[in-house]
Parts: structure tokens; sequence; C-alpha cells
């Protein structure tokens, strides 16, 4: 994924540069669940990543993210219509991808009716540099947005 923080940022943060992150979720049953002897599982690992999956593949991976105020935003919709690009509200910091996609994955959870909750992001942005989130996203992200992070949809802008 390539990005740039251009809310005063240094000027190797601002020209847009890409990184290998790397994503791990970690789910738990939202309410205490007992293995039942025989299918001993809460939910299906395949139905429990499936959109998801679907999501970082298809939406996330090579994706541009540009905060929503970014002037470079403007530039790329308007002489680049077709490139993939995630908008966040603010610079899209690994701190707040961390956040967004905790919201994004329970979303998709919540749609498909799983009795999960995402309870860690994991946002690994270099072998050096990573980003755990535990915690509510509503508390953690500014008030009156609603963005895609909240959407159960293949949505990143």
């Amino acid at each position: 994924m390539a990005h740039r923080l251009a809310s005063g940022a240094s000027a190797k943060c601002a020209t847009p540069h890409g990184h290998n992150e790397q994503v791990s979720v970690e789910l738990e049953p939202k309410a205490p669940a007992t293995l039942d002897g025989a299918k001993n599982m809460v939910a299906e690992f395949a139905a429990a990543k499936r959109r998801w999956h679907r999501w970082i593949d298809e939406r996330v991976d090579h994706a541009l993210q540009l905060g929503a105020e970014d002037p470079f935003l403007a530039v790329v919709r308007e002489r680049f219509p077709e490139w993939n690009v995630m908008v966040t509200p603010g610079d899209p910091t690994t701190e707040l991808l961390a956040v967004l996609f905790m919201a994004k994955c329970q979303a998709f959870l919540d749609a498909e009716g799983l009795p999960l909750r995402c309870r860690r992001v994991t946002l690994q942005e270099t072998p050096t540099n990573a980003v755990v989130f535990e915690g509510d996203p509503r508390e953690a992200l500014p008030t009156g947005l609603d963005g895609w992070w909240w959407r159960a949809d293949e949505s990143i802008a």
C-alpha cells in the first residue's frame, strides 16, 4: 500500500511512498461460549475471514491512501480516476488505519451474523514498526464521522 502524510509530516513522509504492510486481526466470542463437544467452534474460520480477505485483497492491497483534506486527492481524482484510492479522515497513519480496519472488520462480522468481535488489530508497517489497536473504534475516532469503515461493503472511500 502507498500513502502520504500531508499534515505537518516530514518531507520524507509527505512524498507518496509505500510499505509492505501486514494486517493481523484477532477475534473472540461476543459472549462466553461453551464448546459443544462435537463441532467445538464458535464460528468457522472460513465464514469469519471470507469478506475480510476479499476486501483486503481486492480493495486495500495496492490502494493509494490519502487523507480527505489532502490537496493531492483532487489531483489524483481528476487525472487518474481509475486509481484505487482509500480516503481517510486525516492523514492515513498506521495508527489511524489500525482503528479503521478494526471498525471495518467488525462491520463484516456483524453483517454475516457471526457471534464474534474483533478484539485486536495489528498493523505491521515495516519489519521494525507496528501498531496494535484494542478498544472501541468509536472512542478512538473523531466524532461525527460516517465513513466507509462503518459499512459492511467493499468501499474504501
